[in-house]
């Protein structure tokens, strides 16, 4: 299962109701940051979560809101008794601007490692298969996909065709891979073939492009931004390389996710609410985020 809570959800200027974009996905004892801007690290506690499992930091681009927050956050963790190295990834350049932000926290108690994402990449988290994707904001962003795969039903009539010992059953079972002798056992010798995991999408800050659709379809939940609803706000979201709700909607109905969350949202934007029936008309499983909002996914069957 996948922990999923949505620390901040504002965007350009934090709220004394609502911190800046941020989240926190958990699985199998890890976590994982993405975005990080000012004051972060109070949201973390306000949603009463903590930082020691925290070992990889996703940053989607170079904007102060989505950014600005790291050596507050990483002297937090170093605060907190944290000794273990952490990772941050993000677009070209990650490790010169990290770098640069935490002149102002030298001294940290722990190796940072950076992931420097070109375009498209993928990488392995603790038990989640993470992978980035190319948006369209004014500067180069990247969104995130996060699965957790399942493998396939231990299938009896397999093995036995396969010529597998009942002995070992267990342990490949265990271990997806076993020697006997002169032999090398597989798991998918023993398998139904792969079924179907649980995937989280997050995209913030872009407009509509084509990499997002292709990206994103299918996931279980789909964390998007949507700075505005009301369409007279339409141009202006536009010129600032931005979404309304609208086409958050547009975007979740045509990839067939399961359920969008909402994020993301304008400082002037009071109520996010107001807009969710419109939203609702192309994308019913639309939600509005909050700060601290939680889901946990589980398998489907």
């Amino acid at each position: 299962m996948i922990d999923v809570t949505l620390l901040g959800t504002g965007g350009m200027l934090p709220k004394k109701d609502r911190w800046l974009a941020s989240c926190l996905i958990s699985c199998g004892g890890h976590s994982i940051l993405i975005d990080c801007g000012e004051g972060t690290q109070i949201a973390l506690k306000c949603a009463q979560r903590k930082t020691k499992p925290i070992d990889l930091i996703c940053i989607t681009h170079f904007h102060a809101d989505h950014i600005s927050g790291l050596p507050g956050f990483l002297l937090s963790m170093g605060n907190e008794g944290r000794t273990e190295p952490v990772t941050i990834a993000g677009p070209e350049g990650i490790e010169k601007i990290v770098r640069n932000l935490c002149i102002i926290a030298p001294q940290l108690p722990f190796e940072i490692r950076f992931a420097d994402l070109h375009d498209s990449a993928g990488f392995v988290s603790g038990s989640l298969n993470i992978n980035s994707y190319k948006l369209n904001h004014s500067i180069e962003c990247i969104g995130y996909n996060f699965e957790l795969p399942r493998s396939g039903k231990f299938d009896i009539a397999k093995a036995e065709k396969n010529g597998i010992p009942k002995s070992l059953w267990s342990q490949l079972q265990r271990e997806g891979r076993v020697f006997s002798g002169d032999k090398l056992y597989t798991y998918d010798m023993v398998s139904s073939g792969p079924r179907r995991g649980i995937k989280i999408s997050y995209c913030t800050d872009t407009r509509p492009c084509a990499s997002i659709v292709p990206a994103v379809r299918d996931s279980d939940l789909f964390i998007c931004e949507g700075l505005y609803y009301d369409d007279e706000k339409f141009s202006r979201t536009a010129e600032k390389g931005h979404m309304i709700f609208r086409e958050a909607a547009g975007i979740a109905k045509e990839a067939e996710v399961k359920r969008l969350w909402l994020t993301h949202f304008s400082p002037a934007l009071d109520n996010p609410e107001d807009g969710l029936e419109q939203a609702r008309k192309t994308f019913p499983e639309t939600y509005c985020g909050y700060d601290g909002m939680s889901i946990t996914l589980t398998y489907h069957d």
